[in-house]
């Protein structure tokens, strides 16, 4: 499944549009992260953990649009936009949308 962020996939015509797909993962965060992610806050640096909860997120995320844009008939999703937001104090949610097509090689 080719995913991109553009709107056109160059050497490809776009032959079908199936609808707009979205794909979401929502993480909870625990209790040791939370506090080594607090001391990184205070001594300055990245926390590798939140950064690996991102990816694995970001990840299932974009993994559930490819699916969805499948099963709508497409073999490719354009226009992909990611978004990242808290819910709750404790729970992080990305979202990825985009639109499912069915490409053909020219």
């Amino acid at each position: 499944m080719l995913m991109t962020t553009t709107q056109n996939v160059e050497g490809h015509r776009i032959t079908g549009y199936h609808g707009v797909v979205v794909g979401e993962a929502i993480l909870g965060a625990n209790v040791v992260r939370d506090l080594f992610a607090g001391i990184t806050d205070i001594i300055g640096g990245r926390s590798s953990s939140y950064e690996a909860s991102l990816e694995e997120a970001r990840h299932t995320a974009m993994q559930e649009l490819g699916d969805r844009a499948a099963a709508l008939g497409g073999n490719a999703v354009v226009g992909i936009d990611l978004d990242y937001e808290v819910v709750g104090n404790s729970m992080l949610m990305v979202s990825a949308s985009g639109t499912s097509v069915t490409l053909e090689k020219l």
